[in-house]
């Protein structure tokens, strides 16, 4: 399986390089928790909107400050790797704050994506991305495909076990 997770400093320099030579970086972000259709759907728009497709991935102690102590529920080296085994994913990287403003500011890609229940207002990094020149683009989301709706479908099914 491949690895394409990168530090920041390594995403810097891939990014120069992208930029040099005239290709369009496209940044997302997210938990990404049981990947599932939606996810997948997601990113393959959001890898069609240019030329190289970086993720941000949310730390394991990020999601637990954004959605609770029992999240996530796979860790965040698992979730990188299954988002490396993508093939519209061309790098991940983790970051640990609540939001990826500070990782935005540092790639400044040329477009950045959302999910369509983010007005472009409410999407982190937006204003950065925009007064750079670059293109903020919130993507419909597969109706009814969600990690909460795949969580609570388990549960019920299973009604609790596995």
């Amino acid at each position: 399986m491949p690895n394409k997770t990168r530090s920041w400093e390594e995403l810097a320099a891939i990014r120069q390089q992208a930029k040099q030579r005239g290709r369009t970086v496209v940044f997302t972000n997210g938990v990404f928790d049981l990947l599932h259709r939606g996810h997948v759907e997601y990113l393959e728009k959001a890898r069609a909107l240019g030329d190289v497709l970086i993720v941000g991935l949310n730390s394991d102690a990020s999601v637990r400050r954004l959605k609770g102590e029992t999240r996530p529920l796979c860790p965040q080296q698992d979730r990188a790797a299954v988002l490396s085994a993508l093939a519209c994913v061309d790098h991940v990287v983790i970051f640990d704050q609540d939001t990826p403003q500070q990782l935005i500011e540092a790639l400044l890609p040329d477009v950045l994506v959302k999910g369509a229940d983010y007005t472009v207002e409410r999407i982190a990094g937006a204003d950065v991305v925009l007064k750079h020149g670059g293109k903020v683009v919130p993507i419909e989301l597969t109706p009814g495909r969600s990690t909460t709706a795949l969580i609570d479908a388990i549960l019920e099914r299973c009604g609790g076990k596995g």
